[in-house]
């Protein structure tokens, strides 16, 4: 890009995977933009919270397992090499019994009448058309037969997403869910098979500091300035005001604040766009976290759960990602309840949860009745995945059109309301730079002379 003698004011909001995306690509062209966080600390989602007594948990469970070199080589320079690559343990818990991951190859140990009719259902399923199918629900059914569907995705998906299968479309499932030939039903049924099909089958992680560290560099490289959420945007004088009072003038505005927290800020913005962005569904997390002084509670990086009566979807145990999260011998779970604004509220403090949560972890097996709780703390993530409902589509591309006339970039899983990862949030920001770059380009641009 050719620059100017002065260089253009880019604004980014925010301080998470879109957002340093944006940053990152933006210094590459000697442009340095400034960018603000509503918190008083880095990283969005991507934080990583450091407490006395040498315990480290992260804002929700990440691990980078991108295939992307150059996004590899990228925060293996972040962390000046020290990262620990680590083969991927995940498995499931059902009613008292542990499976490897993904369950549907690895049903061996289930009771015989189930594996049965799950067998029968999914040779009966394949045998149906699976086109055109109308939404989630439809499609376990079709992948897997009414048992498999209704026994396990089914209950998960309604605890993880806090609705209902028939509610969600498909448009996020990707890799996400693993079809097996009948060949590999059987064999995983018949005897415990060593396959591995998940998605995440090796993973990487930071020695020190939790997975922030992937990113740290970038908070005192870029220009950011924290506790300053924005509190208004005008897109006729291109300024924002912030939570301090103060104002910044920009010439692009990049952001990877939330949609339905984004739309409000922005004057001028129509009452239909306006009730668009209410439509957008999304889960809340209450991440709570526990330390006990051993760490042999698992050897399973990863475990979902799929028992309708335990409060917690999901448990991620840090210690077995770096040891360096916990103090020396002890171990760490993470274990995340999921609500939303729209299907689940959360009535209750997040504080409440962390009783409740040591309850079901001994009550399922998962702890023991006589281990000591070393630590215990409860966080509150407002933003934790974009529930695809059926409303989605619709109201996302009437919110995109608005932010389309107005100028507002947006970037990363919540300003491009999609099911990201952080590799492609950190790549959908960098798309967002080159979108600032060009519409800069476009209006320093000379005019030129029709005759």
């Amino acid at each position: 890009m050719a620059h100017t003698q002065r260089s253009p004011r880019i604004v980014i909001l925010g301080t998470g995977m879109g957002a340093l995306g944006a940053a990152h690509r933006l210094e590459a062209e000697s442009l340095r933009p400034v960018l603000y966080d509503a918190h008083d600390y880095f990283g969005g989602h991507t934080a990583s919270f450091d407490h006395p007594g040498g315990w480290t948990f992260d804002d929700g469970p990440h691990v980078s397992f991108t295939k992307d070199e150059r996004i590899r080589d990228l925060f293996t320079a972040n962390v000046e090499g020290e990262v620990l690559d680590v083969r991927a343990h995940i498995d499931n818990y059902w009613h008292g019994l542990l499976m490897d991951h993904p369950v549907q190859i690895h049903m061996h140990g289930l009771p015989a009448d189930l594996i049965t009719r799950v067998v029968t259902d999914f040779v009966a399923a394949h045998e149906r058309s699976a086109v055109d199918l109308p939404d989630y629900e439809a499609w376990l059914r079709a992948a897997y037969g009414d048992t498999f569907a209704e026994t396990f995705p089914m209950v998960y998906g309604l605890k993880y997403h806090t609705t209902t299968p028939a509610n969600m479309t498909t448009e996020w499932l990707g890799p996400r869910m693993y079809r097996p030939s009948l060949a590999e039903v059987l064999q995983g049924a018949l005897a415990r098979t060593t396959s591995d099909t998940h998605y995440v089958t090796s993973f990487r992680y930071p020695l020190e500091g939790g997975f922030s560290s992937f990113i740290r560099p970038y908070a005192t490289r870029f220009d950011v300035r924290l506790a300053r959420g924005a509190q208004a945007i005008d897109p006729q004088a291109r300024r924002v005001t912030f939570s301090d009072g103060t104002a910044e003038t920009y010439e692009q505005l990049i952001s990877s604040v939330p949609l339905p927290a984004l739309i409000p800020l922005i004057s001028g913005a129509p009452a239909r766009v306006l009730e668009a962005a209410g439509r957008l569904a999304f889960s809340s997390a209450v991440m709570v976290n526990i330390g006990v002084p051993r760490d042999d509670i698992s050897d399973a990086h990863i475990r979902y759960i799929y028992d309708e009566d335990l409060v917690f979807v999901r448990l991620n145990y840090p210690h077995l990602l770096s040891p360096r999260t916990v103090p020396p011998g002890h171990g760490a779970i993470q274990a995340e309840i999921y609500f939303s604004d729209k299907y689940r509220p959360l009535t209750r403090t997040p504080e409440s949860l962390i009783d409740e949560t040591i309850r079901d972890l001994r009550r399922s097996g998962l702890l023991r009745e006589d281990d000591r709780i070393a630590f215990r703390e409860a966080r509150y993530v407002r933003y934790a995945n974009i529930i695809y409902d059926h409303e989605r589509a619709a109201a996302l591309a009437t919110v995109r059109q608005f932010l389309d006339e107005t100028g507002v970039i947006t970037c990363g899983r919540y300003g491009a309301w999609d099911h990201a990862w952080t590799d492609e949030a950190f790549i959908s920001g960098e798309a967002a730079a080159e979108r600032a770059m060009a519409a800069l380009q476009r209006s320093t641009a000379p005019a030129v002379s029709v005759r």
